[in-house]
């Protein structure tokens, strides 16, 4: 099944995603268990409410992906993806490295700084980093049957 089969209706990324306010939207693969941690890490530092979450399956999800260019399974990002300014003219998306430092400036001190700092190490090198991590996720952290349900405080945290 393609991702466009997914897909809701044609519908405004506003609609889709109406509770962003400026807040960045992350898009990770609910079945990964690395994806599953490092979203639960996020969350635990994000005390200024500047992130938002969806599983790379769901369907408002894989309609914007759509829109960024990603319209079959083969295609479909097996990465994290961030998307700012959604809804806009600006409308950004990032992959990989450049995602996961995006998330790290979102947050309050000192990850920002840290971001900074992985920033300066070449994208060539950063992304080859984040592709052999990719590669071993799920033999080394597995593979959920599922995409576990946020608790009810954390639900707020994602769309």
């Amino acid at each position: 099944m393609s991702l466009a089969n997914c897909a809701v209706e044609d519908a405004p990324v506003e609609t889709l995603f109406p509770d962003l306010e400026g807040r960045l939207l992350v898009l990770y693969d609910g079945e990964c268990g690395l994806c599953n941690r490092s979203i639960r890490w996020l969350l635990r530092r994000d005390s200024h409410d500047r992130l938002r979450f969806a599983p790379s399956s769901d369907p408002r999800a894989v309609e914007i992906l759509g829109q960024h260019g990603f319209t079959s399974p083969n295609a479909s990002p097996d990465t994290i993806v961030v998307l700012r300014y959604v809804g806009t003219p600006l409308e950004d998306m990032l992959v990989r490295s450049n995602a996961v430092l995006a998330c790290l400036r979102a947050l309050p001190q000192p990850w920002p700084v840290a971001a900074a700092l992985l920033r300066l190490i070449p994208r060539p090198f950063r992304e080859l980093g984040y592709r052999q991590v990719a590669r071993w996720r799920y033999r080394f952290f597995g593979r959920l049957a599922t995409c576990p349900l946020p608790s009810t405080e954390e639900q707020r945290h994602f769309l």
